[in-house]
């Protein structure tokens, strides 16, 4: 560096966006969720609704819960935030609720939903994935 030449600053790291790294991934994972979730809550409810009301509404919450996840994590600000924030604290309540009453009381889902046996039928991705939303919320808290 020669004299005269202004020192480049350097600035603390600062957490990222949601939509930065991992969050692009776990935004894509949501939207994927979201997807797979209202397709199959669509296809039971228009097909066979009567057979298992529980389990088929059960899809289409989860299917309003992937939404909101996806649209607050994607999105920027304060609101979007609060969203992503309500969607995985109620899906990590879901799937555990869910998960162990599937398990407890199987009379009470005779066909299988996103979040029932902890999402098995998902390879326990919709157990995992509020945590590590969650989680990726509290990293990149501005």
């Amino acid at each position: 560096m020669s004299a005269g030449q202004p020192v480049a600053e350097q600035t603390p790291a600062r957490p990222g966006s949601t939509k930065s790294g991992l969050g692009r991934t776990l935004i894509a994972v949501y939207a994927v969720f979201a997807l797979a979730a209202t397709a199959r809550s669509a296809v039971q409810l228009a097909t066979d609704a009567a057979s298992a009301p529980l389990a088929y509404g059960l899809s289409g919450v989860a299917a309003v819960v992937y939404i909101a996840a996806t649209v607050g994590l994607a999105e920027k600000g304060p609101d979007p935030r609060r969203v992503a924030w309500l969607a995985c604290g109620f899906e990590m309540v879901g799937v555990l609720a869910v998960g162990a009453l599937s398990f407890a009381r199987p009379d009470l889902f005779p066909e299988a939903t996103v979040w029932s046996h902890f999402g098995s039928g998902y390879g326990y991705l919709p157990l995992v994935l509020p945590f590590v939303g969650l989680a990726w919320l509290v990293r990149t808290r501005p």
